[in-house]
């Protein structure tokens, strides 16, 4: 039997013959050993300088890979600051900054553009023009849509819009469409996402080039609550679906119609826009919901702005943040038996207090047809219509 044959890869011990291994040798046994090259001295004492040496090489060794260890952990903290930087925990704990990656804003160039000098001393004095955060509100008077146009159409930019015609609300798209044709994003890709459980009930609208629309069946409800809660589910999975298709994002309210332009001024990270209905009123009056057992609850002494569940937007991935928050947040409440005051738009609101816009927009962006026109109010942008709710929504 040859060594590899042997399990043990050992030869077979001879019958009748004591063997010690070396293991097993006792130290009276073993005479020291002299090593020649230095000068006599014995192996035990080399060997010890040897092990002394070895030690020292180790401990340095394992110093520098420390410092290497604690460069690569400093390394990674400050890139995940850098990506995921959280502001409180209205995030939830599987956030969807990771589905999209994050980018900057376009790099705006102005070469060969001719335009009037801008001025820091004229200008809008009646109200304010930039948040505390320095995020620009946007009226009528602080823009040159001529510039912006131009500074964007280079880009070639896509716009995704969402719009919810359910049920009777089918009757307000056809205007919708018509006049966002001559006032949304004019010159600009276009995309136009319906949807609607009606859909043999489309309306015929001519949309001009680089401009479509796109119809999603979606089922009916009994509850119009329960169709303004869907929304944000719905608007997360289109993002996620579209994939980075499009560059920006607003989600408006149907029962709506464009009076003037919106167009590239409106664009940024996120955009919101401040309620026509309460932006006189001072915070404790805004109607956030007050509940303590919502996670849509906001303080007295809490909240900037009442913001429009009938209009925002921003870039893909903001929106898509923005959304499943607002939806997980909603379904939290819902395993509890709590519905927020006003639905999506209560969810919106407190996490657009802990989630800053980047852009603001004035209520010319979403005024009221019942309401008359105020004196800081220039130019009204986009309207919700005079309506019977008790005749259009299914329960009201």
């Amino acid at each position: 039997m040859g060594v590899f044959d042997n399990p043990g890869g050992f030869l077979p011990e001879p019958l009748g013959v004591e063997v010690l291994h070396e293991w097993q040798l006792r130290p009276a046994d073993v005479l020291p050993l002299q090593d020649p090259l230095y000068g006599g001295a014995p192996v035990e004492e080399r060997l010890s300088e040897m092990r002394v040496m070895t030690g020292k090489t180790a401990t340095a060794t394992l110093i520098l890979l420390s410092f290497l260890l604690l460069g690569v952990l400093y390394c990674y903290q400050n890139y995940r600051v850098f990506v995921s930087f959280e502001l409180n925990d209205s995030r939830p704990k599987d956030r969807a900054a990771d589905f999209l990656p994050l980018s900057d804003e376009f790099h705006l160039e102005a070469e060969h553009l001719q335009y009037k000098q801008p001025s820091i001393l004229q200008g809008r004095t009646d109200v304010v023009t930039v948040t505390p955060w320095l995020a620009p509100v946007v009226w009528d008077g602080t823009f040159d849509p001529v510039l912006l146009d131009s500074l964007y159409r280079p880009r070639n930019i896509s716009v995704a819009i969402t719009v919810f015609a359910v049920g009777k609300y089918i009757r307000f798209l056809e205007d919708f469409l018509q006049t966002a044709e001559q006032h949304f994003f004019v010159g600009f890709n276009v995309h136009v996402y319906v949807f609607t459980d009606r859909p043999n009930e489309l309306p015929r609208v001519h949309m001009a080039a680089g401009r479509q629309v796109t119809v999603r069946s979606v089922p009916s409800s009994q509850r119009w609550q329960e169709i303004s809660a869907h929304r944000m589910e719905l608007i997360q999975t289109l993002i996620e679906e579209l994939n980075n298709q499009k560059d920006y994002i607003f989600c408006l309210d149907v029962d709506s119609r464009f009076h003037g332009r919106w167009g590239t001024e409106s664009l940024g990270r996120l955009v919101a826009v401040i309620h026509p209905g309460y932006y006189r009123n001072r915070r404790s009056q805004l109607p956030y919901e007050r509940r303590q057992e919502s996670r849509a609850f906001l303080a007295p002494e809490d909240g900037d702005f009442y913001y429009c569940g009938g209009a925002f937007g921003g870039r893909l991935q903001e929106v898509h943040l923005m959304a499943k928050t607002c939806r997980l947040n909603f379904e939290e409440d819902a395993r509890g038996g709590i519905e927020a005051a006003w639905q999506e738009e209560s969810h919106l609101n407190r996490y657009l207090w802990f989630n800053k816009p980047s852009k603001v927009l004035s209520p010319e962006y979403l005024w009221q047809d019942f309401k008359s026109r105020e004196p800081e109010i220039h130019l009204i942008r986009f309207s919700g219509v005079v309506k019977n709710y008790a005749e259009i929504r299914p329960n009201a």
